[in-house]
């Protein structure tokens, strides 16, 4: 059984540990280990997953799976970007699965679900970015129409960067 809520406060520890564990996963051979263990330890925390969940642009959602939280999404409603032309438009900021459900089809439903909530919030597309060695992120969003529109430099540390790509889907 899968189902979507919205994420709270009560959610917060465990969006810290999945969003840990799935960037550690996707990006943990993309810079020198120290870079990366200190930016997970500053970015992936209790206390900063609860601030980004008191502020209303940050919408959460968690989707559980049998009972059991399987991943989250985070977008931004109206997030230009200046890659995209379109106006009133989503940002994809997350959309984080640990690996014991990979291949069940999960990111597709959460991505839907998002999208139809763009959709009613009168949004044109949707856009993210993804570092450019993510084979398998890219893979799925390409496959679900996404294009790459620009480049984006993601800042690891003061000395680390990886270069990102900036996808956009038109509605």
């Amino acid at each position: 059984m899968i189902r979507i809520v919205k994420a709270d406060i009560s959610h917060a520890e465990t969006l810290a540990i999945i969003g840990k564990s799935t960037f550690l996963d996707a990006h943990e051979h993309s810079a020198p280990k120290k870079d990366i263990d200190t930016y997970t330890t500053k970015t992936y925390t209790t206390e900063v997953v609860i601030n980004e969940l008191s502020q209303p642009e940050n919408i959460y959602h968690v989707l559980y799976y049998n009972d059991v939280i399987a991943g989250y999404s985070k977008i931004i409603l109206n997030s230009p970007n200046k890659n995209v032309t379109s106006q009133n438009i989503t940002k994809l900021d997350r959309i984080y699965f640990l690996k014991e459900f990979y291949g069940l089809g999960l990111s597709k439903t959460l991505f839907d679900f998002n999208v139809e909530l763009s959709k009613k919030h009168h949004q044109a597309g949707i856009w993210l970015a993804v570092w450019v060695d993510n084979i398998r992120a890219i893979s799925f969003y390409t496959k679900i129409g996404f294009s790459i529109v620009g480049e984006y430099n993601f800042q690891i540390s003061k000395t680390h960067a990886n270069p990102n790509h900036i996808m956009y889907l038109d509605y």
